[in-house]
């Protein structure tokens, strides 16, 4: 029962619509009504700026690293997996904003980091290299979330996370088929450091 709550929890934790929430209070804008209108870190910055966007990078990974770590309070991995499922769905499918979410890399990246820092270092190495050579943020995310199951097999962690690492990369490549669409296209926006996108 315990269990039960915890993972109850963990997807209320996803849900807080942290991006939309910076958006609107920062500069008054619907961030769904925006730029590509995910709720996510990416689209805060394309449309708010710099500053707001890291903001919502911060509260995102916040609300992982907070599942794992609850989680981890109450049972083992096995918890730990389940809850950070329950956190990444939350986020995806928010209940706060009708079941419409952002696309779990910054989350995601909060949960990992909980679980080991060196995995997500390097997959922000792969992350930062991958938008710095092609300015796609989404290739990025791509690459550098499927890099997460490699290395966790290359720090020999247990299987449970390394099911939960298969899982987030399946997801986030699922919620960035339309991005996958437009980078076949060569329509997918690119990404300028240091100012607002338009």
């Amino acid at each position: 029962m315990i269990d039960f709550f915890v993972v109850a929890a963990c997807y209320l934790i996803g849900s807080i619509p942290v991006s939309y929430l910076v958006a609107r209070y920062w500069k008054g804008i619907d961030i769904r009504r925006c730029g590509s209108g995910n709720v996510g870190a990416t689209n805060v910055w394309r449309s708010a700026g710099p500053a707001p966007g890291l903001v919502a990078l911060a509260g995102d990974m916040g609300k992982g690293a907070l599942a794992v770590i609850l989680a981890r309070h109450f049972g083992g991995p096995s918890l730990v997996v389940f809850s950070g499922m329950a956190v990444l769905a939350g986020h995806s499918w928010s209940l706060f904003l009708g079941f419409r979410g952002g696309k779990v890399i910054a989350t995601g990246a909060g949960v990992f980091a909980a679980i080991s820092l060196p995995v997500v270092a390097f997959a922000g190495v792969v992350w930062f290299a991958v938008v710095g050579i092609t300015k796609y943020v989404s290739a990025g995310s791509i690459t550098g979330i499927i890099s997460i199951p490699l290395l966790m097999l290359a720090f020999h962690l247990e299987t449970a996370y390394l099911v939960l690492g298969v899982f987030a990369a399946a997801f986030a490549i699922y919620k960035h088929i339309p991005n996958i669409k437009r980078l076949a296209a060569g329509t997918e926006p690119k990404i300028e450091i240091g100012r607002k996108n338009r």
